[in-house]
């Protein structure tokens, strides 16, 4: 499968800047394998199967052979400067253009940044919840903060790619007016600054305006079942929908992608699960890396070696020619990407390394 465009990373958050010594780095790795506090004694973090990609693929990058012990991992990423093993890490994912949520400014790479960092391309998406947050903070007045979350919504739609929303329902109707300015008096007098968006209403009244700016959305949820009345309800508007669940709903999201001409879904960790459920066109990767630019290389490798074992059996099968499962690696990996987010066309091919 040479010559395969770069990946589209369709969901991530940038990476750390500076240093980060064994421990820092461990916490990162544990938020990213889903783990709290310390692991086991004896063991670490690296005792994960994201640990032994890592171990894997990592290396090679920063000039150490594969599996060398984390100490020495560390110690060499220590040596050249965190900025150039960001660079040389970032650079060997095979990932080409990044859709990066934005965050906290200065703890994470911005868009701009990670393309540099990448030499790629990278595209903001603007999380709802948050805008209306940062809103919420200077806002003194029911009318004051909804009439400046929707002009903050319509500002971010001139430059994001993409919105985002954490909802894990939504009706299948926008909230009436009524209901959104009594959920924000109540959130309002009640809120310190700084606190969370809790208030559902409000969260359904921004996840439907974010609708009718017509750029796509994605939908970060535990489970995606109870979005389904809103997923029918949003058919026919203009605007594409990109669940991203959480394990192990990824199939069931696969599912209602194939049901709804403009729903989508992530592929998941395990491609050979979704593929079964959705046509190959509704289906994208993403990385969903946070803080450590390692996680990108660990998720391009991961998510391309399971695309080649899947369309490697087919092949060897008679299911399909070896041309069918290029282009299906080609639309899970970055076709479909680049169609629902409206990005140009990549610049050239990207030579297999995986």
């Amino acid at each position: 499968m040479d010559t395969l465009p770069p990946l589209i990373d369709q969901y991530s958050h940038g990476a750390v800047h500076g240093e980060l010594g064994l421990g820092s780095f461990e916490a990162h790795l544990a938020a990213a394998v889903g783990a709290q506090g310390p692991a086991p004694a004896g063991t670490s973090h690296f005792d994960t199967r994201t640990g032994l990609a890592l171990r894997r693929w990592c290396p090679p990058l920063l000039g150490l052979e594969p599996h060398c012990p984390p100490v020495r991992y560390l110690a060499r990423r220590r040596e050249i400067g965190a900025f150039r093993a960001g660079r040389k890490l970032l650079r060997g994912t095979g990932i080409g253009t990044f859709l990066v949520e934005a965050g906290a400014p200065g703890v994470l790479t911005s868009a701009p940044e990670l393309a540099a960092a990448a030499q790629g391309r990278a595209h903001e998406v603007v999380r709802l919840e948050p805008l209306a947050e940062q809103v919420a903070d200077t806002s003194g007045s029911v009318d004051s903060f909804l009439g400046y979350t929707a002009e903050a919504l319509y500002s971010a739609a001139q430059h994001a790619t993409a919105f985002a929303s954490g909802a894990g329902y939504c009706e299948g109707r926008a909230p009436e007016a009524g209901e959104v300015r009594r959920a924000a008096d109540r959130w309002l007098r009640g809120r310190r600054p700084g606190e969370p968006l809790g208030e559902p209403a409000l969260v359904r009244h921004l996840l439907w305006s974010a609708v009718a700016t017509g750029l796509p959305v994605q939908l970060h949820c535990a489970d995606p079942q109870p979005l389904a009345a809103f997923l029918r309800a949003t058919a026919g508007l203009g605007c594409d929908l990109v669940l991203l669940p959480r394990a192990p709903h990824h199939r069931r999201a696969a599912q209602l992608a194939a049901v709804h001409p403009h729903v989508y879904a992530d592929t998941g960790p395990c491609p050979e699960e979704t593929l079964g459920q959705a046509p190959f066109g509704k289906l994208l990767f993403s990385s969903g890396a946070r803080g450590l630019p390692e996680l990108y290389v660990t998720a391009a490798r991961l998510f391309s070696r399971a695309m080649a074992r899947v369309v490697g059996e087919w092949t060897a099968e008679g299911l399909c020619a070896a041309a069918d499962g290029r282009r299906i690696t080609e639309l899970v990996g970055s076709g479909t990407a680049r169609r629902v987010y409206r990005l140009a066309p990549a610049a050239q091919g990207f030579p297999g390394v995986f």
